[in-house]
């Protein structure tokens, strides 16, 4: 196990060479002299323990109990300040165990090499620059994407840090980096990256919210440190819903709502992603629930509502039955199925592209022309709530930013959104950035939007 240096025991932390460019395992030896209690009857080894609690090394992955190479009798290793062959450094509660003969103060040497330090303990004797060395990575499947946040001061020591960072991780076998910003270069929000450290294999399973996922890495947009907004969104949807995920990736909010007998509408325009989402319907056992669509969302905000009023779909959910034998089965009167009936118009609709999802919106309008008397106060079916993902700056002033968001949602459904409304929610997701941050804003969509007459020319 490693052993976390302590600053103020430097004789713990292990050698330094920052000028090492490829990394050297074998120059991380280190002796460190101590004294140990040698214990004759391995029945006292815990009284002992408890009795020289004081002064037992307390180090948390170095184990205190070790063996003596000479008489091969149990060692407890000692604090550094203790020496073997000075009385003085002795407490009285060791000098007096040694006089009762239950215990010998021997010297010892205690043997270390690089599997006993962290990942962090051999940066910061390799590195030479010391300023918030790279701790912070992301995990997916068997990949660290080395999205290890690195500085530019960084990149002349990245092989050097991925190399490190898979040795004291042993879960990771591929270690890369992301050289463009994600989304920056092409609409799938995929990435280039260079490999920095174990197998050239992207092809990844992921578990979340009790469901898989199977991708390529590279080819898709998938994010672990998004889950908890994941479960957070998912959370808001009730059984027999009908979603419309617009951005669906390889669905992440789609497969785990489908388990929650969520009618989900799943479409995303990467060929790759939607390859990922057909094969988590399969594997998840979601068919039932989760349709998959490789279509433009733009277009697909209206094609599928067109095509959910007219499709007639019911699940049978019948709580499953246990088996009974043949003469129960004649006694026992049939319980009649339930179906859970496929709404007509989607509840909720999800937009989970934030660089520019809201430049969709301006789809919502007149999505419902003509249809008014489908929704309240004609029927109690309400309309349905959007959840769109955007990015802001990062300032102090959070209503300013809240502001700034719905001014431009009103600029694109052409109907004012006040951060006032009683339905509007505007969430803060995360740090994407050292000034921006992410967020979801959950709205309904306004009536004025939905039933608006647009020209056919505003339509195409």
């Amino acid at each position: 196990m490693p052993i976390k240096s302590d600053d103020s025991e430097n004789m713990f932390a292990p050698p330094v060479n920052r000028a090492m460019h490829v990394l050297d395992r074998s120059f991380f030896s280190k002796t460190v002299p101590l004294a140990g209690a040698l214990i004759l009857d391995k029945r006292q080894i815990h009284p002992t323990r408890q009795q020289l609690r004081q002064e037992v090394l307390d180090i948390a992955t170095v184990n205190s109990i070790a063996q003596d190479p000479q008489s091969q009798h149990k060692v407890l290793l000692l604090k550094p300040h203790v020496q073997a062959k000075d009385k003085t450094t002795w407490s009285e509660t060791l000098n007096d165990l040694v006089q009762q003969r239950k215990i010998s103060v021997v010297p010892y040497d205690l043997k270390l090499s690089y599997t006993d330090w962290t990942y962090l303990d051999i940066l910061k004797a390799i590195i030479p620059v010391q300023d918030e060395l790279p701790t912070g990575f992301s995990m997916t499947g068997h990949v660290v994407s080395a999205h290890l946040n690195l500085r530019s001061q960084y990149l002349p020591h990245k092989n050097l840090i991925a190399t490190v960072l898979m040795d004291k991780n042993p879960a990771i076998r591929t270690v890369i980096n992301k050289i463009d910003d994600v989304g920056s270069e092409n609409e799938f929000r995929t990435f280039k990256y260079e490999l920095l450290a174990g197998e050239p294999n992207l092809d990844v399973e992921v578990k979340e919210q009790d469901c898989i996922f199977r991708f390529n890495y590279a080819e898709v947009y998938w994010n672990s440190r998004l889950h908890t907004e994941h479960e957070r969104l998912v959370a808001k949807f009730q059984p027999g819903d009908a979603v419309c995920d617009l951005m669906a990736g390889v669905g992440p909010f789609a497969i785990p709502a489908g388990k929650k007998r969520i009618f989900v509408w799943a479409n995303d325009l990467n060929p790759a992603s939607y390859k990922g989402l057909v094969d988590a319907v399969k594997i998840n056992h979601v068919s039932q629930f989760v349709k998959a669509f490789n279509s433009d969302a733009r277009e697909f905000v209206r094609s599928s509502a067109e095509a959910l009023l007219e499709e007639e779909i019911q699940v049978d959910v019948s709580p499953k039955v246990k088996k009974v034998s043949r003469s129960a089965v004649q006694t026992t009167p049939q319980a009649l199925p339930v179906w859970l009936k496929q709404p007509r118009t989607f509840d909720h609709y999800v937009m989970n592209l934030p660089a520019s999802a809201i430049t969709f919106l301006d789809t919502f309008v007149g999505l419902y022309h003509g249809q008014e008397l489908l929704f309240t106060p004609h029927t109690a079916k309400r309309l349905p709530m959007i959840h769109v993902y955007c990015f802001g700056a990062k300032i102090e002033y959070m209503k300013k930013i809240e502001d700034e968001i719905c001014t431009e949602i009103s600029k694109r459904l052409g109907y004012s959104i006040s951060r006032d409304d009683d339905e509007l929610e505007i969430h803060d997701v995360r740090d994407v950035a050292p000034l921006k941050r992410m967020f979801c804003v959950s709205f309904r969509l306004p009536a004025d939007v939905a039933f608006r007459k647009i020209s056919t020319a505003s339509s195409t």
